[in-house]
């Protein structure tokens, strides 16, 4: 069954105890599922109170990170798991189970190369460990791909996709976003159907990450891909009414969307549900 998601950036520039806990309730009164909640700094992250408000307003979460700097897996294996397994810990004490995101590399870190075979064997091991740490917490994990210009890792689901399936854990998915794939891929369509197997969670994301349907993106190619597919999972709204200056660093967006948090949220749920209705999606 499709479950109806958005990402807490629709609200609120920066996730503290009560930014975090206002966004938890205006994605409930907007009338999604679930809210995604980026958790940057796990050392930080109010479990607790975060736990009582997702309780209070009858709304569950997914969780997405991006690792930091210092974290990169590939060159950082030992401090990437050690941030994942505290993130991990987090998720856990709020009673979620979905973590997403970029949980094997740090936006914004290039190489100036693509990536190696070690990097991505790196990659495949640290993932394994951390799978099974996440599988003892009853927690799905899912793995993105984003466009070249933020990570020279993944950018491509067929790419992840390969990866996941190196690793051969059943609780780690493919995390796709059309953002992302309006740059990598060479249609929407065959990405999605290809990549049915492991696809679990998309990141719904206009070109210009404000109103969807509004900009580039292909969504008929989108939702047919999906329909085709046969997909169950997450659809989650990805649009950012508030910038935060790690953020706008990593993903380089220097000016504000073109409609404010309510009209991305209500007019963004309408227009998932009016697509998932339409293609029959989750039928």
């Amino acid at each position: 069954m499709i479950a109806y998601g958005a990402h807490a950036f629709v609200w609120i520039g920066d996730w503290t105890t009560k930014t975090g806990n206002y966004a938890i309730e205006q994605a409930a009164k907007t009338g999604f599922d679930f809210i995604e909640i980026p958790i940057l700094r796990p050392a930080e992250f109010d479990a607790a109170s975060h736990k009582e408000a997702l309780s209070k307003n009858n709304i569950e979460a997914t969780f997405s990170l991006v690792l930091p700097k210092d974290s990169h897996m590939p060159a950082k294996p030992k401090k990437a798991k050690d941030f994942l397994f505290l993130a991990l810990d987090k998720v856990a004490q709020t009673g979620s189970e979905y973590l997403g995101g970029c949980i094997a590399y740090s936006l914004g870190t290039l190489t100036g190369k693509a990536p190696s075979q070690a990097e991505r064997d790196t990659v495949v091991e640290v993932l394994k460990e951390v799978a099974d740490y996440a599988q003892e917490r009853n927690i799905k994990l899912a793995l993105e791909a984003c466009n070249r210009y933020e990570t020279y890792l993944y950018n491509s689901l067929d790419d992840t996709a390969e990866t996941i399936k190196n690793v051969g854990k059943d609780n780690l998915f493919l995390h796709a976003d059309t953002y992302h794939m309006n740059i990598e891929e060479e249609g929407f369509y065959n990405a999605l159907v290809n990549n049915a197997e492991t696809l679990d969670y998309i990141h719904m994301s206009e070109s210009h990450r404000g109103l969807v349907g509004t900009g580039t993106v292909n969504w008929s190619e989108v939702w047919q891909g999906l329909a085709d597919a046969k997909f169950t999972g997450k659809l989650v709204l990805e649009s950012f009414a508030a910038i935060n200056p790690d953020l706008a660093a990593a993903t380089c967006l220097w000016r504000p969307p073109n409609e404010g948090s309510e009209v991305l949220a209500t007019e963004g749920l309408k227009f998932l549900k009016a697509g998932a209705e339409k293609y029959n999606l989750g039928i």
